[in-house]
């Protein structure tokens, strides 16, 4: 246990000491607004990309930072977040630093927010690390849209052939089921399924529903989960169109999210630290725990990323050598975010085209097997006569 003002100057205690800091947690650390705000709502990520451009602007105008919060404060329409900017200004207004006052809420700023601001306010350049938190937060935001953009239409698809699929179950097959009684013919066993799913949805709508929606919870919560997330993780690294997508929106998010850190100033092992905070794969977090690792041995950060081909693209890890060899490292890192950015775009653009046909083939076969299911019996029937 150590005393200091922050761990940039913990860091640099160490560092006189012999010692390199990996990582820190502050003793008796309070959020005494934390828990309050949470329960006003949320703050979109377009909140904040609007909150951190124009404050951006009005400091580089000359206009104080508590003066462009209150400004801020009085034009957002988000109840949440007016009452934590309010908060801000009082923490500053008190002499506390604005990255500071913002790790009282660590669900509306990011680590890599709090850590640009951090470095803005050391070095001078506060409206510079706001411009760059702002475009690292639409970058990240358009990859998002782009990937819930194209599935979409799947989603819609299969939800719509799910509900169609349970209304025909508990209003259709009841009807055929009775003529099928009355005439007493033998059904096939496909028949039989059908019927008895029927049966348990008219028998058990209210136990269906209960179960349904636990079902749903669950797997909501399961997948929110760590293992949860490792799970979805490995699948979407295992999946024929899903696997290079995976690569390369986490190699765009990796490289984005590092070249933002590094030209603000941040130190190299403190950016890979925060970036594995922003990526969700627990398969890519392993690849920068790994690189913290290697710069402790004194390799440089490329290594390993080479070593992670199979999940890193080869042309990462080349670049970020090329970077390291030329001193353009978070150069090399913003060209590498832009190439993926735009191999996405174009990725998600193409993802309609190829899972429309599957689509269609699984809903075939769904329509195909209900339908011979329930013609089957009759054939029977018209023939016994």
């Amino acid at each position: 246990v150590l005393e200091a003002k922050d761990k940039y100057d913990l860091a640099r205690v160490l560092r006189q000491q012999g010692l390199m800091l990996i990582s820190c947690k502050e003793e008796g650390e309070q959020k005494p607004l934390f828990h309050f705000s949470s329960i006003l709502g949320r703050v979109p990520v377009t909140e904040k990309m609007f909150f951190s451009r124009n404050l951006s602007v009005m400091i580089s105008a000359g206009v104080s930072v508590s003066r462009g919060l209150e400004i801020l404060g009085r034009q957002t329409k988000n109840k949440k977040f007016k009452k934590i900017i309010e908060a801000l200004i009082e923490s500053i207004k008190k002499g506390t630093s604005m990255s500071e006052s913002m790790k009282q809420f660590p669900d509306v700023f990011t680590p890599i927010f709090i850590a640009m601001v951090k470095v803005g306010e050391e070095s001078g350049r506060l409206s510079d690390s706001l411009g760059l938190v702002s475009d690292q937060m639409e970058r990240d935001h358009n990859l998002i849209k782009k990937i819930r953009g194209a599935l979409m239409y799947p989603s819609i698809i299969v939800i719509a052939m799910i509900l169609i699929g349970i209304l025909m179950l508990i209003y259709v097959v009841p009807t055929l089921v009775s003529t099928f009684q009355e005439l007493g013919v033998e059904l096939p066993t496909s028949t039989k399924i059908i019927i008895a799913i029927s049966n348990f949805l008219t028998q058990n709508t209210i136990a269906f529903i209960v179960i349904f929606l636990s079902v749903i919870a669950g797997a909501f919560l399961f997948f929110r989960s760590p293992s949860g997330k490792k799970l979805i993780g490995s699948v979407l690294l295992r999946l024929p169109i899903f696997s290079e997508l995976t690569k390369k929106v986490n190699s765009a998010r990796t490289a984005r999210t590092m070249a933002s850190l590094v030209s603000a100033g941040v130190d190299v092992l403190e950016a890979l630290n925060i970036t594995r905070d922003v990526i969700q794969n627990e398969n890519f977090k392993k690849v920068l725990e790994e690189a913290r690792g290697s710069i402790q041995k004194g390799e440089p950060v490329s290594e390993s990323f080479k070593r992670a081909s199979d999940l890193y693209p080869i042309l990462v890890g080349e670049m970020m050598a090329v970077g390291e060899e030329t001193g353009k490292f978070s150069e090399m890192l913003l060209r590498v975010a832009v190439f993926y950015e735009d191999e996405v775009t174009e990725t998600t653009k193409d993802m309609s085209t190829i899972i429309e046909p599957i689509l269609m083939v699984i809903i075939g076969a769904a329509v195909g097997f209900f339908a011979l299911s329930m013609i089957k019996p009759m054939y029977s029937m018209v023939n016994a006569i």
